[in-house]
């Protein structure tokens, strides 16, 4: 058989794929044992920390590193970038000290002198749009130049529409908040830096030190082994992976620099917040006509702009999933004094959707159509209708949905519907098979497990192309002395390794047949063939190929709460999910995914944001206890659904899940009231303010006619 010649597509009999497989490495998790970037030691290892700026906004003229290197156990001390500089935010990054103990390096942290002068701020992004206010950047208005969209005629659309409706919609910052900081330990060489590093991108990772540190990529080697979540923070090395590598360099010796949950909270990253001013129309039948959208979100310092991936908050698709023949789009970042924003599970599209499917809703009221018969006619997406009619028909939709505002008593009663669509497929990854002559198999791929079961993954398709049991493999990853893969991010890592996996074993298998002349590879004769390899292990290289994976994994949920109207306290009650992701590979470590995006779903919605003290530029809810998340007792009955789509290939679903969350809770919300919340997080005080228990909250929504004569339609 040619050792070239793979199987065309996934087997039709599976064997392995599709099955409840439990992780491999979750003995090893569970007991302590799996070595996380922070369990790293390493002899001679020096505590390393940063100083940061205890002002908002500030003019650097000098720092003075002397009384810190002059400590007794500092062995150095590093500036961030060189002095005079601006400082852009409380917690900007300004210096860096290695020391023999923690103790040492914060006696080393206070003496170090800064001069410089504090200058005016601003981190309310509403505010940063009046005259006067203190620009970020002193050449440039902190509001960007709108991106813009047109089609058709959204005035003539609005004039001829039997239903018009217009609304506002924010949402709040969001921190990504995994359980393990950002952090990296660094041994520097000459000959070879070694870094270990939380990260989702352990090549991305790489580079960056590479560049930062002037040597040659094959000098940088990455390991990853076990991580604690990223959720699109995580790549690259960021400035304390740069600061780790210089101290290092400077010190002679390995420097661990973990971060605390504070600097989490200020300096890497944050889903950008969104304000949309909305108008949207649709005619008798119940077709949508016209969208109109203007809108601005921020994600810190950086926004200028750019997408939500890019660090800014300007972008984010709409009117997202629906279809509208005439649509006008004017989106703008706005630059304030706080952190930048980084890519946050499906960048832009939460934003997106909670605005939207409110849309949906209000305007199947005003023409009297069910909710979900009004999106099975403006949804192009043929699987997604499927998908709701099913959703629709597990989740009792017929019998509980009910006209808004009419659950009786104080604990009102409501549901809500939402869709989701998101690319999650892969590319480019190689790995790697190695069959040892006792029988014994090892599969290679420098890619990362973001504790979402990458390991498992791995394990599952291998077993499945060699005819063995998951167990009996042993899966390397996390190392850049292994074949190469892209970062975690986006869904893509999946649909990426997969197949290459699949190609290293298909073609292992192969090689071992061919060397041994056993055709049967069943039982005890795979290790009488693995003997017959003698001393040399049998190696083979694979890559992502065509027909293994593809992209598009689509998905709708429906909520129903529960809702206090004398307290306003929201609890969500059940959510189901009917979720399209091509080829199940684990069923078991699909629906933990699911499950998880669920939950970061529910947070967005009802407890997290950021909180800003406006005369300092400090983040105030610094911690896990101010710093509301979603606990055990506030997870409703969570139902899941998944569409096995063999023929489609694997395709990422870590995305698409945490979508449509919150603007399903909130539509049920606005189901249950009768009255519509416009922004998220659903808190009690907005809920009683909605039904005019309470005066309504000050500066709620952006004053929209300051905005629009701010900065007028640019090329």
């Amino acid at each position: 058989m040619d050792k070239n010649a793979v199987e065309p597509g996934w087997p039709a009999e599976r064997r392995r794929l599709g099955k409840h497989t439990p992780r491999i490495e979750g003995a090893l998790r569970v007991t302590g044992k799996a070595r996380y970037t922070s369990d790293i030691k390493l002899p001679g290892m020096l505590w390393g920390m940063i100083l940061r700026s205890p002002w908002a906004s500030a003019q650097l003229e000098s720092v003075d590193l002397a009384p810190a290197r002059a400590v007794p156990g500092i062995r150095a001390a590093v500036p961030a970038q060189e002095a005079p500089r601006r400082l852009f935010y409380y917690g900007d990054e300004i210096a860096a000290v290695a020391g023999e103990t923690p103790e040492a390096c914060r006696q080393a942290l206070r003496a170090i002198v800064l001069r410089g002068a504090a200058q005016p701020h601003i981190v309310d992004e509403r505010k940063a749009l009046e005259p006067g206010a203190a620009r970020v950047f002193p050449d440039q208005e902190n509001l960007s130049a709108p991106r813009e969209r047109a089609q058709g005629d959204v005035e003539k659309a609005f004039a001829e529409a039997a239903a018009v409706f217009e609304g506002e919609f924010s949402t709040a910052i969001q921190l990504h908040n995994a359980l393990e900081t950002h952090g990296n330990v660094v041994a520097y060489a000459p000959d070879e830096i070694t870094v270990y590093a939380s990260t989702q991108g352990i090549f991305s990772v790489r580079e960056g030190i590479a560049d930062a540190m002037e040597v040659d990529q094959s000098k940088v080697r990455v390991v990853s082994e076990f991580m604690g979540g990223g959720f699109g923070a995580k790549f690259g090395p960021g400035v304390e992976g740069v600061l780790a590598a210089r101290l290092s360099k400077e010190a002679g010796a390995p420097v661990r620099l973990m971060l605390s949950r504070h600097e989490e909270m200020l300096a890497v990253g944050n889903r950008p917040s969104s304000h949309q001013k909305i108008k949207a129309s649709a005619d008798r039948e119940g077709n949508l006509t016209g969208f109109d959208l203007v809108g601005f979100g921020t994600g810190g310092y950086a926004s200028g702009g750019e997408t939500e991936g890019g660090g800014g908050g300007a972008g984010w698709p709409a009117p997202y999933i629906y279809r509208v023949p005439n649509v006008r789009v004017k989106q703008y970042g706005v630059a304030i004094h706080a952190g930048a924003g980084r890519a946050m599970r499906a960048p832009g599209h939460p934003a997106a959707s909670f605005a939207m499917e409110a849309v949906m809703d209000e305007l199947a009221v005003q023409l009297g159509m069910d909710p979900i018969a009004f999106r099975l006619r403006n949804d192009p997406s043929e699987l997604r209708r499927e998908q709701y009619q099913l959703a629709a028909e597990q989740f009792g939709w017929s019998s509980r949905y009910a006209a808004p505002g009419s659950s009786p008593g104080p604990l009102k009663r409501g549901v809500g519907c939402a869709g989701a669509t998101w690319g999650g497929g892969g590319s480019g990854t190689r790995a790697e098979a190695q069959i040892n002559p006792d029988g014994t198999v090892e599969v290679r791929c420098g890619t990362q497990d973001l504790g979402t079961g990458t390991h498992t993954l791995i394990a599952v398709v291998a077993a499945e192309a060699l005819g063995l049991a998951p167990h009996e493999i042993q899966v390397r990853l996390g190392d850049t002395r292994f074949p190469p893969s892209g970062g975690s991010g986006g869904s893509t890592t999946a649909p990426s390794v997969s197949p290459a996996v699949y190609d290293a074993c298909v073609k292992a298998r192969a090689e071992l047949q061919r060397v041994s002349g056993e055709a049967d590879l069943t039982g005890p004769a795979w290790k009488k063939a693995a003997r017959k390899l003698g001393m040399t292990p049998l190696v083979v290289q694979g890559a992502w190929r065509e027909g293994l994976s593809s992209s598009g994994a689509g998905g709708v949920q429906m909520a129903a709460v529960e809702v206090d109207a004398e307290t306003g306290f929201v609890r969500v009650t059940e959510i189901l999910c009917v979720q399209d992701c091509g080829l199940v590979v684990n069923p078991l470590t699909c629906e933990s995914q699911i499950i998880g995006g669920i939950i970061m779903g529910v947070g967005y919605a009802l407890y997290e944001q950021r909180i800003m003290d406006e005369r300092t530029g400090m983040v105030l809810n610094q911690n896990f206890e101010t710093y509301k998340m979603p606990a055990a007792a506030d997870m409703p009955r969570i139902r899941i659904t998944l569409l096995d789509m063999p023929e489609r290939g694997v395709i990422g679903v870590g995305e698409p899940v945490t979508i449509p969350t919150a603007a399903a809770i909130g539509n049920a919300v606005a189901n249950a009231l009768g009255v519509r919340i416009g922004s998220i997080p659903i808190t009690p005080p907005r809920v009683l303010s909605a039904l005019g228990k309470t005066p309504p909250a000050a500066a709620e929504y952006a004053p929209w006619s300051r905005l629009l004569a701010a900065a007028p339609s640019r090329p």
